[in-house]
C-alpha cells in the first residue's frame, strides 16, 4: 500500500512538473508571436516632428549638400512613407496628426489670432493612449491652443516643456514653459528640448510612454551656433539655407542622442519611432533643393504639403522598405491606436485609417481611390481690421488640392488645375482640359469634403479663465480685438507681438472670454509707455464689475531687431509688469476689457498682456 501511495505521488508531481512547464511554453510562445499592440508587446511611442523641415532637406532624399547621417541611418532602418501628405502651415498639420481628423473639424484654421486652437472636446493620442495606462510628455512646440484647457496639459499630457505658442523669438537660453510656469533655460532650444525629453524617457523607461518632441526648428528665426553656420556658407549657401541646413544637423544630431537613448536603455525593441515634418520647406520657390517638387510652405502643390516619413520598430516593421501608398497625417491617430493595442477608440469620427496594414503587409488592399484633401488657411484674410472676424467676406474653400494615387487637383481661387503625378511629378503641364471627367470628380469631391468639415462654423475661440486646475490666464494681445489707430507693432500679430499707437481715450482693447469659475482675480498688466504717460488711468471693465489702476513707472526701451542669419524685421521688446488690482467676476461668457480714461501724456502704453490670476481664498 505504501509503494502504492509513493507511486502515485511520483506519477503525481511529474504531472505537475509537466502542467508547469507546459505553461511555461505556452507564455513563452505567446510573447514570441505576440501580435504588434497586443498586451505582451504594447510599445512605446516616440514621435519627432520638425517645423519647416522639407522633405528636400534630408541627404537621404538626394540633397548632396546637407549632412544628415542620423535620419538617413533611420530612414533605411525604417518603413519609409514617400507619398506622405500633411497640411501646408504648421498649426494644422499638429491639429490633423494629433486628432486624426482634418484640421477644419477641429477648430484649427489658420495660425494666429486664437484661429489656431483645437477644441477642447477632440480627443487627442496622448488622451487616448492614457486610457491604455501610458505615460505622456509633450516637449517642443505646441501650437494649436496656449490655453487650458486646450493647453498640452488639457489635452492629455502628463508633462509639457516648450512653447504653447507657435512664434519664438529666442532659441538660446530661452524661457520655455514647463507645466504652465515659465522656466529660463541654458543652451541652444533644440538640445534643451530633447535634455528634457531624455529625462522624460529614462523616468518611464519600465513602462510604456508617449513622448511627443515637435522641435520648432528649423523654423524662423535663423539662429544657430556659428560651427554650423561656418560649415555650410563653406560650401557656398545663401544666408538662410546656410542656416536652415545648420539647424537640421543639430536636429540629427539630436535625434541622434534620443536613439542612442533607446539602445543605452535597451528598450529599442520595444519602441516605436516615428519621424516626420509639419509641412514643406519654407521659402520661395527654387531657394533650396525640394526633390524637383513644385510649391513650398503655405502651397497646396506637392512640395508644400508632401513630406519625409518614417516609422521603426526593430523586429516588427520591416527596414529599409519603401512604401509608395498614399498615406497622410490622418493616419497616425489610428496607427498608433492600433499598434499600441488600443481598441474601441473613444474619439470623434475619424477621417484617417491605420497604416499598419501598409506597416507589416506587403500585399494588402490599400484603396486605390483614395483622396487627400488640402487647403491653405490664407490666415490674412481670415481676420480683419482691429482683430475682428472677417470670415463672411472672404471665400475660405481656396487656395484647396486633392490628391489622388494618379492625379492632384489644385484651385488657387482662379479655377481648378490638373496633373498627372504618376507621368509629371514636377506639375510642369496643367491637362485639365483634357482630363475633363477627372476635374469634375474631384472638385465635385473637395466640395463636399469642405461642406463637410465646415459643418461647425470656424470662429475666434472664447479663452476660458479660471479652471481649478488652472490659476492664471495670461491674455495676449493677438488674441484681442481693437479700436481706431491701435494696431501691432510688428503688423501680423504673432505670438509675442504687442499693440502700440494707443493715443485716444476713446480706443479700447478687449477680450472674449469665458468664467469658468466665478470669484475674485488679481489683474497684471504687462506694458511700455514713456515717462510723460505716468498717471494714466486705466480701468478693466468685465460684465458689470470694474477696477481702475493707475501707471506709476515709466518703462520705454527701444525695441530692438530680433537675433537672425538674415535681414527680416521683427522687432522684440522687455515689457514691465504692475498690478492694476483685482476685480470680480461672474461666471459665464465675459467681455473683458482695458481703457484709458486719464491720459495725460502723448499716448497711453504699449501693451504685450493682461495677466489674471485667481485670488486665494
Amino acid at each position: 500500500m505504501k509503494q502504492m501511495r509513493e507511486k502515485f505521488s511520483s506519477v503525481k508531481l511529474e504531472y505537475w512538473v509537466l502542467l508547469i512547464v507546459f505553461a511555461a511554453l505556452v507564455v513563452i510562445d505567446r510573447q514570441a508571436s505576440a501580435e504588434p499592440g497586443s498586451s505582451e508587446s504594447r510599445p512605446n511611442v516616440l514621435l519627432i516632428m520638425t517645423d519647416d523641415q522639407g522633405y528636400g532637406d534630408l541627404q537621404f532624399h538626394g540633397n548632396k549638400k546637407i549632412d544628415t547621417p542620423v535620419l538617413d541611418r533611420l530612414a533605411k532602418e525604417s518603413t519609409r512613407f514617400e507619398r506622405f501628405m500633411v497640411c501646408p502651415l504648421c498649426s494644422m498639420t499638429r491639429a490633423t496628426l494629433l486628432s486624426g481628423r482634418y484640421n477644419l473639424r477641429t477648430g484649427c484654421a489658420s495660425v494666429t489670432r486664437g484661429l489656431e486652437t483645437v477644441r477642447a472636446e477632440e480627443v487627442l493620442i496622448p488622451e487616448v493612449l492614457k486610457t491604455a495606462g501610458y505615460s505622456t510628455g509633450c516637449f517642443g512646440k505646441w501650437h494649436i491652443g496656449e490655453h487650458y484647457p486646450s493647453h498640452p496639459n488639457g489635452q492629455g499630457f502628463d508633462e509639457f516643456f516648450g512653447m504653447p505658442q507657435g512664434h519664438w523669438d529666442d532659441y538660446f537660453d530661452s524661457m520655455l514653459e514647463h507645466n504652465g510656469e515659465m522656466v529660463p533655460t541654458k543652451g541652444y532650444i533644440t538640445d534643451v528640448l530633447t535634455d528634457a525629453a531624455m529625462t522624460f524617457i529614462n523616468k518611464h523607461r519600465d513602462r510604456p510612454f508617449f513622448c511627443y518632441v515637435p522641435y520648432n526648428a528649423p523654423h524662423t528665426p535663423m539662429q544657430i551656433a556659428d560651427r554650423y553656420f561656418d560649415k555650410y556658407k563653406g560650401r557656398g549657401l545663401a544666408d538662410k539655407t546656410a542656416a536652415i541646413y545648420g539647424m537640421v544637423q543639430n536636429i540629427d544630431e539630436n535625434v541622434g542622442r534620443l536613439l542612442n537613448q533607446l539602445d543605452e536603455l535597451e528598450i529599442a525593441e520595444k519602441t516605436v519611432v516615428i519621424f516626420l515634418s509639419d509641412n514643406g520647406a519654407e521659402g520661395p520657390e527654387g531657394s533650396r533643393y525640394n526633390a524637383g517638387m513644385r510649391g513650398m510652405k503655405g502651397s497646396v502643390h506637392e512640395g508644400g504639403v508632401r513630406v519625409p516619413m518614417f516609422v521603426r520598430w526593430p523586429g516588427k516593421i520591416e527596414a529599409n522598405r519603401s512604401q509608395t501608398r498614399l498615406t497622410a497625417h490622418i493616419d497616425l491617430l489610428p496607427t498608433i491606436a492600433e499598434l499600441c493595442g488600443v481598441t474601441n477608440l473613444k474619439t470623434k469620427p475619424l477621417d484617417g485609417r491605420s497604416l499598419v496594414p501598409l506597416l507589416l503587409e506587403h500585399n494588402t488592399n490599400w484603396p486605390k481611390d483614395r483622396m487627400i484633401f488640402s487647403r491653405s488657411p490664407n490666415w490674412r484674410t481670415l481676420v480683419g481690421a482691429n482683430g475682428n472676424p472677417a470670415e463672411e467676406s472672404v471665400n475660405l474653400r481656396f487656395p484647396g488640392s486633392v490628391r489622388t494615387e494618379r492625379w492632384r487637383a489644385v484651385n488657387l481661387g482662379q479655377g481648378w488645375q490638373l496633373f498627372d503625378m504618376g507621368v509629371d511629378p514636377g506639375q510642369t503641364k496643367d491637362v485639365a482640359e483634357s482630363h475633363s471627367e477627372v476635374v469634375a470628380r474631384l472638385s465635385s469631391a473637395y466640395e463636399i469634403w469642405f461642406t463637410d468639415v465646415t459643418r461647425v462654423s470656424i470662429t475666434r475661440p472664447v479663452i476660458d479663465i479660471g479652471h481649478p486646475t488652472w490659476s492664471q490666464v495670461k491674455l495676449t494681445v493677438p488674441e484681442a480685438y481693437f479700436t481706431g489707430k491701435i494696431g501691432w507693432y510688428n503688423k501680423f500679430g504673432f505670438a509675442h507681438d504687442w499693440l502700440t499707437g494707443w493715443s485716444d481715450t476713446k480706443d479700447k482693447i478687449w477680450w472674449e472670454t469665458n468664467v469658468v469659475t466665478a470669484g475674485r482675480y488679481r489683474v497684471t498688466l504687462k506694458y511700455a509707455c514713456a515717462e510723460d504717460a505716468i498717471g494714466t488711468k486705466l480701468r478693466i471693465s468685465a460684465a458689470g464689475c470694474s477696477l481702475d489702476g493707475v501707471i506709476q513707472k515709466a518703462h520705454a526701451p527701444n525695441p530692438v531687431q530680433r537675433s537672425t542669419r538674415i535681414i527680416k524685421k521683427r522687432f522684440v521688446q522687455a515689457f514691465a509688469t504692475q498690478e492694476l488690482g483685482e476685480i470680480d467676476l461672474k461666471q459665464g461668457n465675459t467681455r473683458i476689457a482695458i481703457e484709458a480714461i486719464h491720459n495725460p501724456g502723448s499716448e497711453v502704453c504699449e501693451v504685450h498682456s493682461l495677466i489674471l490670476t485667481a485670488s486665494e481664498k
